[in-house]
């Protein structure tokens, strides 16, 4: 098969920010996930809700021994999370957290342990952590103070143990009131204190994501206006943060979670802080005033938006605003004084119709007015066709980018669609609204959980040809979701796999690495003659030509590489990587294998050089080429 490169004939410029990620915190991502925080809820304040009314404060705690726990609130350590726990115990008796599956510890690792308490108690408190009877670390305090005082200690473990249980044992019996009970390793990301799970940061990192579009998703809008996802209450001493049950309680496809909630510890402030250490474009998502139009029919009259666009505003001053300003004040307060520099802003997630149209009009003539720099973002409904689909455009018809930056199209489908669909945005208007591909992941039809095999990692490598073929029309794009804490999973297939120590990645991540580490400054022209089955886009990068190519064939293909106006002996590869699975090559069973935690290494890129015109590519396989 020959493919030939016009390099000089220059095509569309391509944003070099256009291959992102999308946070929502579903399947545990947050608490028990990037958060860096061991234990769950530290704060006593978990509480009932219309999914599971038979929640408690006490969630995840369990006496040890001769304790009698329980959940109180009066004269607490701040309104905003009133319960804390009263603990009577006798001599060598106390309290234990479940923290999820129990704490990973690595020998001679740090941790630092910190809570807050009070009483009438002069004896002897340790906190231990505990593995099969052993204390592996430990640290202890003497006695309580009378009033309401936080009290911290850095243990070292003195083994590498998975699934310690965290105890708070009072020595001498007695009784006191804990409150905000934390864990932290001390080498979270980037050594940042309330930071974030080193190995999973590190994951991101390692994507080199354009943007992160942040946080949600159904968690914006929540089950219910009263549930929505309010970013004021994220940040701040994370004591006083107003903490929230979490959405997904129910409505997922997975493991029922009705212990699932969010203490905003990973709040904006830290989600400003990740996009600047992984260097990204933060892109928030702010609810419109307009609960999740699947599980309710709540909206906010629209002469009472203020509240809500009111918020916008002010996110909008807390992450760009002078530090002399009243919400610039407020970041600088946090610890960082100069601005974030937030340039994107969708309002809204997956809302439809009149109801969603009309809000969003709302927020775009007064932020459009006050801040024409932010590029508003805004909605197409929940599918990529159908009525709520067309009628979103029809709406959006004759609007110019000055309404719109971009809209949101989000698309969860097997891969067929996506093979059948990477000519999508082909005919799509040029100088009409571009298009963000906020959430899309492919769903290959079967039982529950869906897998993150190889088939579907090509058919959308194949997909996001396209998008870069279409840079002028698609200028974000997003895998959905991002995270999944195995046992703890309600929506698959997801991009990385994790456990308390162990992180999995899937054959979608590595095409999503593969994608965003070699993003062209701009399109080119190319002939491809010979094969179906190939999905190909071409580009140039300070110079040099970059190839992508998906090979969805069961037999290897060699292709024959020319330049206009070069010689393809003359050409020399810089790079070259394979994605392709390990073992299986002459079957088409290759396309059902995946990644696990048994072997994580079955799809995973390979990397070598080549010199000459001709290069093989692989059966089932993503390829990325770059020469001269």
């Amino acid at each position: 098969m020959i493919l030939k490169v016009d390099k000089n004939k220059r095509l569309k410029e391509v944003n070099p920010h256009i291959f992102g990620i999308f946070f929502e915190d579903i399947n545990y991502a947050a608490d028990g996930g990037l958060y860096g925080e061991l234990l769950e809820n530290r704060s006593f304040d978990y509480f009932p809700t219309k999914i599971n009314p038979y929640n408690s404060p006490l969630i995840a705690w369990r006496p040890v021994g001769r304790c009698e726990l329980s959940a109180r609130s009066d004269s607490p350590m701040n309104e905003v999370n009133p319960a804390y726990a009263r603990v009577r115990a006798e001599a060598g008796c106390g309290i234990s957290n479940r923290a999820y599956e129990g704490c990973y510890l690595v020998k001679d690792e740090e941790y630092v342990f910190s809570f807050y308490s009070r009483g009438d108690y002069s004896g002897g408190i340790e906190f231990r952590l505990v593995k099969d009877g052993e204390t592996v670390a430990s640290a202890s305090f003497a006695g309580a103070p009378k009033a309401w005082e936080k009290r911290s200690a850095v243990l070292k473990a003195a083994k590498t143990v998975i699934g310690a249980e965290p105890r708070l044992i009072l020595l001498d019996g007695g009784e006191i009131d804990v409150d905000m009970c934390s864990l932290f390793p001390k080498n979270t990301f980037m050594g940042r204190e309330n930071g974030l799970r080193a190995d999973l940061a590190q994951a991101l990192k390692e994507l080199k994501p354009g943007f992160m579009r942040f946080p949600g998703g159904c968690i914006v809008e929540g089950n219910g206006l009263a549930n929505r996802y309010r970013w004021k209450d994220t940040i701040g001493p994370v004591e006083t943060r107003r903490g929230n049950w979490n959405r997904w309680q129910a409505g997922g496809v997975g493991v029922y979670a009705p212990d699932y909630y969010q203490s905003y510890g990973l709040g904006f402030y830290e989600y400003f802080l990740l996009c600047e250490d992984l260097g990204c474009e933060p892109l928030p998502v702010l609810n419109c005033g307009m609960g999740c139009q699947y599980q309710c029919d709540e909206t906010v009259p629209l002469g009472e938006l203020d509240e809500y666009i009111q918020d916008a505003l002010d996110l909008i001053e807390f992450a760009n605003g002078p530090s002399d300003s009243g919400w610039g004040a407020k970041r600088a307060e946090c610890g960082h004084a100069e601005p974030f520099e937030l340039k994107y802003l969708a309002i809204g997630n997956e809302q439809w119709e009149e109801g969603y149209f009309e809000r969003y009009e709302a927020f775009q003539r007064v932020i459009a007015e006050k801040h024409p720099e932010i590029k508003l973002i805004t909605s197409s409904g929940p599918s990529a066709a159908g009525r709520e689909f067309d009628k979103a455009w029809s709406w959006l018809d004759g609007k110019g980018r000055d309404f719109a930056f971009a809209v949101d199209e989000h698309y969860y489908v097997p891969s067929h669609w996506l093979f059948a669909n990477t000519h999508r945005y082909d005919n799509y208007d040029r100088s009409g609204l571009k298009v963000f591909a906020g959430e899309y992941a492919c769903h290959i039809r079967g039982p529950q959980p869906r897998p993150n095999n190889l088939e579907a990692a090509l058919a959308e490598a194949a997909m996001m040809t396209g998008f870069e073929r279409n840079a002028d029309v698609v200028c974000l794009a997003a895998y959905a979701p991002l995270f999944a804490r195995v046992g703890f999973t309600q929506w698959t297939p997801d991009l990385i796999f994790f456990n308390s120590h162990e992180v999995l990645l899937t054959p979608s991540y590595y095409v999503q690495r593969m994608f965003s580490h070699n993003v062209p400054d701009y399109t080119v022209a190319f002939s491809c003659v010979g094969c179906d089955g190939l999905y190909i886009t071409a580009g140039v990068k300070d110079g040099r030509v970059i190839v992508k190519a998906v090979n969805c064939n069961p037999r290897p293909i060699k292709l024959e590489l020319g330049c206009e106006g070069g010689e393809a002996e003359r050409l020399t590869a810089h790079g070259e990587h394979c994605l392709t699975a390990h073992g299986e090559q002459h079957s088409r069973k290759i396309l059902d294998m995946k990644n696990t935690m048994e072997n994580k290494d079955c799809v995973v890129p390979v990397s070598e050089s080549f010199v000459g015109g001709e290069y093989t590519l692989a059966p089932f396989s993503f390829t990325v080429l770059k020469y001269n």
